[in-house]
């Protein structure tokens, strides 16, 4: 990557980087990186510090977590192997997307050589303009049956709404919807603790390597984060979806599980996360690869948003999430209402 030769402010090394500002922090925290200050107590990045910003940006994309970057900026390479095992793996995959993409290009080519016209209802859908649909379920109470038309899961998928917005119940419709689909509930430390983990070996190893990840992160390693990352790490052929994604973890915990995510998502099969947690969904890192859907207090219909400022319903996504500090203060609210039908109350979980 190209360095300017000036000096650079913060906002516009992170924009050089394709990072954000405080991740530039947490690299200097971690020593990382250097920057100088200027007289006044401001951040400067020379070429140096963005050449070396710009490695552990690399490495980060491999997947190492902190302290396997420091290790390997420090000179022990050991941890690169793996890496790079997956990154093949990925790139492998990526590959034969691109391949089946080309055969369908030809096949239209063939079709407009031989007849002179070709299936322009195909062509969004191949070149990229139009999101293929997975699925269209109908939508639970609290709506009213609507059809909502369910995207091809990206590799992390979020599903946003404030309080008693339905979001859970769609949660549930989308893994009942979609072939293979698991959802994961808050009673995981039931059926995911510890204690479960002794009967399946090789699963025992990806939880352990998963929390040892973690750790290096800065998690907390609890009875709870350890449910959840076994759940996770059972391997089926369908997407995963997730309840609440945060329940019962430290702001710690939540900021590694958040990198956990976006690094291992495309190694894994689809996930969907129920969350409302702004170090969950830090709208800072969303890339154009990660889906975000949005439920409206007023039981609309939910909707994709599209993960930059402007877009439609983006500033709406930003005022549900708050940081683990305020969720933890409105833990165990719950929202009650009295609907004309079913009579019965119905109770939903901050």
């Amino acid at each position: 990557m190209a360095t300017k030769k000036r000096p650079l402010q913060p906002a516009e090394a992170a924009r050089v980087l394709g990072v954000s500002a405080k991740t530039l922090r947490i690299y200097e925290e971690w020593s990382l990186i250097s920057p100088p200050r200027t007289e006044s107590g401001w951040r400067i990045y020379r070429p140096e510090d963005i050449e070396t910003a710009e490695k552990v940006v690399s490495l980060r994309n491999l997947g190492l977590s902190l302290k396997q970057v420091r290790q390997v900026m420090q000179g022990d390479t050991s941890c690169l192997e793996t890496a790079l095992a997956h990154h093949a793996d990925d790139l492998s995959s990526r590959i034969l997307e691109l391949q089946a993409t080309v055969r369908q290009v030809r096949q239209l080519r063939a079709v407009a050589a031989s007849r002179g016209d070709v299936a322009l209802s195909k062509l969004p859908e191949i070149i990229g303009t139009k999101p293929a649909i997975a699925a269209t379920l109908e939508l639970p109470w609290p709506w009213g049956g609507e059809p909502f038309e369910l995207r091809s899961p990206s590799a992390l998928n979020f599903i946003v709404g404030p309080l008693a917005s339905g979001k859970t119940r769609l949660a549930k419709g989308i893994a009942e919807a979609l072939p293979g689909g698991a959802f994961l509930d808050l009673d995981r430390r039931l059926q995911f603790g510890s204690e479960t983990l002794d009967a399946d070996p090789t699963h025992q190893a990806r939880v352990e390597t998963a929390l040892q990840w973690l750790e290096e992160e800065g998690a907390d390693v609890t009875e709870d984060l350890t449910a959840l990352i076994s759940g996770m790490e059972r391997r089926g052929p369908g997407v995963l979806v997730v309840d609440l994604i945060e329940q019962e973890l430290s702001a710690a915990t939540q900021e590694a599980l958040a990198s956990y995510l976006r690094t291992f998502a495309q190694n894994s099969r689809p996930l969907f996360a129920m969350t409302r947690s702004s170090s969950i969904l830090d709208l800072e890192h969303v890339g154009p690869d990660t889906g975000i859907i949005y439920c409206p207090p007023n039981h609309a219909p939910p909707s994709y948003v599209e993960p930059y400022p402007g877009a439609q319903g983006y500033e709406a996504v930003a005022m549900c999430l708050a940081s683990p500090q305020v969720r933890k203060r409105t833990a165990g609210v719950v929202a009650r209402w009295q609907p004309k039908s079913p009579p019965d109350t119905q109770t939903t979980k901050a």
